[in-house]
This record gives C-alpha cells, sequence and structure tokens, in this order.
C-alpha cells in the first residue's frame, strides 16, 4: 500500500526493506572495524554498537517476515551436515 496521498513513493514494504539493507550494511562495516580497532575500551563500544545493530536488523527481519515479505526456508539435515563439515575441514585443516 502507498504510504502517501497521491499514491507515489515508497510502499511499507520497501522502506522496511531498505531499513533491513541498511541495518545489515551497518553490522558489516562495525564488524570491520572491530577486527581493526585495537584500544579495548574503543572495541566494547563498538561491540556495543554491533549489537543494537544486529538486534535493529533482526527485529526488521522479524517484522518482514511476520507479514510474508521475507520468505526464508528451513535447512534440511543434510544441509546442515554439508555445512558443518565444510567449517570443520575449514577450521581444522589438518584433522
Amino acid at each position: 500500500m502507498p504510504n502517501n496521498i497521491a499514491e507515489r513513493g515508497l510502499t511499507d514494504r520497501e522502506i522496511l526493506q531498505l531499513c533491513l539493507e541498511l541495518e545489515k550494511g551497518r553490522c558489516r562495516n562495525i564488524s570491520n572495524t572491530i577486527l581493526e580497532t585495537t584500544h579495548q575500551q574503543l572495541r566494547e563500544i563498538y561491540k556495543q554498537c554491533f549489537e543494537n545493530a544486529s538486534s535493529n536488523h533482526y527485529q526488521l527481519f522479524e517484522i518482514m517476515s511476520n507479514k510474508g515479505w521475507y520468505k526464508t526456508e528451513l535447512a534440511s539435515q543434510e544441509q546442515i551436515d554439508k555445512v558443518q563439515e565444510l567449517m570443520q575441514n575449514n577450521l581444522h585443516p589438518d584433522d
């Protein structure tokens, strides 16, 4: 449903999608900053910022998911096993 009188502009779904993408970008940027920061107090501040952005992102995702605007599929046990094996091999390549 358009959100202005002249029936132009962004829909609620588009606004939420943009907000979701912005929060996703914030999470990426903050995580990169954390990895490059050596000052411990500053790292803690960035970690709090990351937690906030991550929480905002998940809340937006839940709203969209509940409205049917963001559909996901459950992973099969085979897919889970495959990823688990891949991660184990990458984390411990010499085992």
